[in-house]
């Protein structure tokens, strides 16, 4: 009666030991799967080298983020885009505006009353051309974006971002989950 309770308890510890083996390769799988599904909130955005950057952006884009070009004026994509959306750094894919904080300037060029998060930007004086303007950077890009003016709408703080279509990316709304950015769309809704 001893050996069969003691086979007993083994074949038990066993079959128990064997549950929580598959249990945890489950959950590692799972976790491994969901790495490559991240939110943007939960992506590390990163600067690529030049050679990468000179081989994914066009002449145009390269020239704007990285040697500050600027483009010409209502001759860019998104100075007339009025579609819901979220506008990212077309180096690093980084989040930087909003549809509902855009407005038509008449300066041809997106303007934005506001980013998305004033960390995600940096701002530097430029005395260029002889003239005294803040100029608009990507954070982790450090790419050009364009200048910020407080010559924007009262009603939406007063400041204009002026910013260069051949720095930014626009997903439409329908497209940011799929691409990764579903964390921003509740920042559409609230306007």
């Amino acid at each position: 009666m001893k050996s069969f309770i003691l086979t007993a308890a083994l074949l038990l510890t066993s079959v128990i030991a064997m549950a929580q083996v598959t249990r945890s390769d489950q959950l590692s799988k799972k976790t491994d799967m969901n790495t490559n599904d991240k939110t943007a909130s939960e992506k590390k955005f990163e600067k690529p080298d030049d050679v990468t950057l000179r081989s994914k952006l066009t002449a145009e884009q390269y020239a704007v983020t990285q040697q500050n070009a600027t483009e010409r004026a209502f001759k860019n994509e998104y100075w007339n885009e009025k579609r819901e959306g979220i506008y990212v750094d077309i180096t690093t894919g980084e989040p930087l505006f909003i549809s509902t904080d855009k407005f038509d300037s008449g300066c041809g060029w997106p303007s934005f009353s506001k980013p998305i998060d004033k960390s995600l930007i940096m701002e530097k004086t430029d005395k260029s051309y002889g003239m005294n303007r803040t100029e608009v950077r990507s954070k982790t890009g450090d790419a050009h974006l364009g200048h910020v003016f407080n010559d924007g709408p009262i009603a939406k703080g007063g400041l204009r971002y002026c910013i260069n279509s051949a720095s930014l990316k626009f997903i439409p709304k329908a497209k940011m989950k799929e691409e990764g950015y579903a964390d921003y769309i509740p920042l559409l809704e609230k306007k």
